[in-house]
């Protein structure tokens, strides 16, 4: 390299869709790691951008604001835990309503012990910001309700759960995930995910079992 030649860093603007994409997981991943770590309202575009190695400019060109920012964000958490949970249930290879819930659970958690920023951001700073960021977050919560729920709704059609609610207990089973993810983020229970995973499904659905 001659002194008349640049030298390209990482400042410098993507090109191509493929480039594109990599840069903008690049400022999600950084903006992650900020969030969690400062909260939303106390964390700046500037510490974004610094911990993505971009120029501030770069981190606008992506996303307008830092709310559009952790909205982004938000989505990009749904569908990683989402494709996390199709693995562990193709993974699981039985034709089971009840293994294929009990694989989808302990896939959940984890998700969360592999990723302590993503149990920050969904249920510390979602929640607390309220308005708009709670919405968004109580359609991705729906969203995996849904998922539970059609899991119960196999069970139930095959006879081995009685005539029950089934959105009432999938929000159940929801709702016990997450207090004990959040839980085992700063407590250590000792137990592995398999086994709390098979504790809260039996804990549901034995009280559903035909008598």
């Amino acid at each position: 390299m001659t002194a008349a030649q640049p030298v390209r860093d990482r400042r410098i603007r993507a090109i191509g869709d493929e480039q594109k994409a990599a840069r903008r997981v690049q400022v999600l991943r950084a903006a992650k790691q900020v969030f969690a770590e400062h909260g939303f309202q106390a964390a700046t575009m500037s510490a974004v951008a610094r911990a993505a190695g971009l120029s501030y400019g770069a981190v606008y060109w992506y996303f307008g604001s830092k709310d559009a920012l952790f909205h982004a964000l938000m989505d990009m958490e749904d569908g990683e835990l989402r494709a996390s949970i199709t693995t562990a249930v193709v993974a699981a290879r039985r034709d089971d309503p009840e293994h294929q819930l009990t694989s989808a659970v302990e896939a959940t958690f984890r998700f969360f012990e592999a990723d302590r920023d993503a149990v920050r951001l969904i249920f510390r700073d979602s929640y607390s910001l309220g308005g708009k960021f709670e919405d968004h977050l109580f359609r991705i919560h729906e969203s995996y309700v849904d998922d539970i729920e059609t899991f119960l709704i196999a069970a139930h059609d095959r006879g081995m759960l009685v005539d029950a609610p089934a959105r009432v207990a999938a929000f159940s089973i929801t709702a016990l995930i997450g207090q004990l993810a959040h839980r085992r983020l700063t407590i250590d229970d000792g137990l592995d995910a398999g086994v709390v995973a098979r504790f809260i499904v039996h804990l549901v659905l034995d009280g559903l079992r035909p008598r």
